[in-house]
């Protein structure tokens, strides 16, 4: 159904556009690769950019950056629009951020390629080579390793300094990429796709200091609330989950290796713990709004205490559950006797870092099209996810490297950049990848988020084969690394 409906709109552009307002400024092509806007307010020239990404984020920089070092598109105008400030990090602060990502093998290469991760690596991030995940309401477990522990799983970044990092690569490539910061966008005009006499070519970009520019191809990297996304009209599936994040940093009883990344499912939502150094961690504490906010009102004793019970408390379990899930378990060890892997107990936390506790909400969301004529989406303004499996900026990152490939490609034939074409080559690829994801996450949400007994008994046996099963893990894991 769904390449039936995007055939039919590569056919009828129409299906892709939302109709521009009529512009008085005449447009004069001067040449087959520049073209001219004559404004009435200052009789000057504006040129024309090959690409303007709106938004200057985790993603949205990324994506400058990819597009600014690909040779294939050297040569083109690309500018990135930061509604912000420039993120600069001369030396890494002494505190830990609380916000934080986890980033994948597949999404240190791309950084990697950009010139990202060698600034991020001499800053500071935290490799872990195991993640164990387990039922509050049962004593089945799962962990994900790479074999022998030498390869790293993923990584755990702050995103102040994955930022600072490809700010400071951009500032290596501002003969490819310009950057505007402090540039508010105030209004999108959007083009038709077969040029009428009285419409633009291009899309138009408005800001707020008056200034207006075009481009061939517009990247909305304008996160979840994005305007690109809303202006064009794209139709969102989304929905709340009544849930809120507690995010803190922690500091651990004593120093320990801290590679592994701990997640427990509660009844009223997972909490996690993600090593930061080898005495600090990451928490995450997925629970409902009533809950979240008295988290926060504790004192810092009783919050470490909450958090500490969080992990190693066994009231939400029962002898039923427990007995049941000893049963299949041994059955499981006769069946494949070498499988599975023995249960780690995760670190105690002493205290947190100062002014780290903040909390935010939690839902989910998909545009139902990540494309429109010369538009596409990325990241956050495409989809978002439940923080529970961490593949936020994951997603997003496999956006860039997904859309830098078919631009290349598409430069390279001497292909028009905003042509709908490849963009929808890449909608239908990133969907394939991203949708799947985001339905195991918002399923495995939905799965734990209730004790009843049916319910716990079903996870409880489907967590516990898994884990026998080497071979069902490691898809997994890499389906989640790239």
């Amino acid at each position: 159904m769904h390449k039936i409906t995007k055939a039919t709109l590569a056919l009828n552009g129409v299906g892709r556009c939302v109709i521009a307002e009529k512009h008085s400024p005449a447009l004069k092509i001067i040449s087959r690769g520049l073209v001219c806007a004559e404004h009435n307010n200052d009789g000057g020239k504006t040129e024309v950019y090959d690409v303007i990404i709106s938004g200057g984020g985790m993603v949205g920089s990324a994506m400058a950056c990819s597009l600014g070092m690909d040779p294939n598109l050297e040569g083109k105008k690309i500018l990135l629009l930061e509604a912000g400030n420039k993120k600069v990090m001369d030396k890494v602060p002494v505190n830990y951020s609380t916000r934080v990502s986890s980033i994948s093998p597949g999404s240190a290469t791309l950084l990697s390629g950009i010139g990202a991760w060698d600034h991020i690596t001499k800053m500071r991030c935290k490799p872990y080579k195991k993640m164990q995940v387990w039922d509050a309401c049962s004593d089945a477990l799962i962990t994900f390793d790479k074999e022998n522990l030498e390869d790293e799983m993923a990584y755990i970044v702050e995103n102040d300094v994955i930022v600072a990092a490809l700010t400071r690569q951009l500032d290596t490539l501002s003969d490819n990429v310009q950057v505007k910061y402090r540039s508010k966008v105030v209004k999108y005009t959007w083009p038709m796709p077969h040029q009428a006499a009285d419409s633009i070519p291009w899309v138009q970009v408005r800001l707020a200091s008056g200034e207006t520019l075009q481009t061939k191809l517009l990247i909305g990297a304008d996160g979840p609330n994005s305007m690109v996304r809303r202006e064009l009209g794209i139709p969102t599936v989304k929905w709340n989950y009544d849930q809120s994040a507690v995010v803190a940093v922690l500091h651990l009883s004593e120093p320990t290796e801290n590679n592994v990344a701990w997640q427990r499912f509660l009844p009223t939502g997972p909490i996690a713990m993600l090593p930061l150094s080898d005495t600090e961690s990451s928490l995450v504490w997925s629970t409902s709004h009533r809950l979240a906010e008295e988290l926060l009102d504790l004192d810092e004793e009783s919050f470490v205490d909450a958090i500490n019970s969080a992990f190693w408390s066994h009231e939400n379990q029962s002898e039923l559950i427990e007995t049941a899930g000893s049963l299949f378990r041994k059955a499981l060890s006769v069946i494949m006797p070498s499988a599975g892997s023995p249960r780690q107990l995760p670190p105690s936390v002493a205290g947190i870092g100062p002014k780290t506790r903040v909390m935010f909400p939690l839902g989910m969301g998909h545009a139902s099209e990540y494309i429109r004529h010369r538009v596409a989406l990325i990241g956050d303004a495409a989809h978002r996810v439940h923080p529970l499996a961490g593949q936020g900026a994951n997603l997003g990152f496999g956006d860039v490297a997904c859309l830098t490939q078919l631009l290349s490609q598409a430069a390279f034939n001497g292909k028009d950049l905003g042509a709908t074409k490849h963009l929808l080559e890449y909608e239908t690829d990133r969907q394939r990848h991203n949708l799947p994801m985001m339905a195991a996450i918002d399923l495995m949400k939905r799965l734990y988020s209730t004790n009843a007994a049916p319910v716990v008994l079903l996870r409880t046996f489907g967590l516990q084969a898994t884990n026998m099963l080497p071979a069902l893990k490691e898809q997994i894991m890499t389906f989640a690394s790239k």
